[in-house]
């Protein structure tokens, strides 16, 4: 029998597991990053895919400087809007993750 103490026990329970936030990943964003998936061998997968998209943009702008001191312009142009358009992915990608999260939150206490 579901009784009310049972249900507020294992809401506690859940809020426990899902409060291990990681501290934010992202140097590129001005809100700290509360990406929660399923755990790989004791890290996250998606915190590791957020890391490489940064290491990759940080590249892109390095390359950037680079062909701006050898004065490729027309390079250094191109490179700084693929990093452009990979921030903007990333940004998108965020949101849409932190919105399926918040969605699943308000039905959580339904489906239990």
């Amino acid at each position: 029998m579901i009784t009310r103490s049972n249900l507020a026990e294992q809401l506690r329970e859940y809020q426990i597991r899902s409060k291990h936030d990681w501290a934010s990943v992202s140097f590129f964003s001005s809100t700290s990053s509360n990406i929660t998936t399923s755990r790989f061998s004791g890290c996250r997968v998606d915190v590791v895919i957020f890391v490489i998209w940064e290491l990759i943009i940080l590249a892109f702008l390095v390359f950037s400087a680079v062909s701006l001191y050898f004065r490729h312009i027309q390079l250094a142009f191109i490179l700084v809007c693929v990093t452009v358009l990979l921030l903007l992915c990333m940004k998108i990608t965020k949101q849409v993750r932190l919105a399926r999260k918040k969605k699943r939150r308000m039905l959580l206490p339904l489906s239990m």
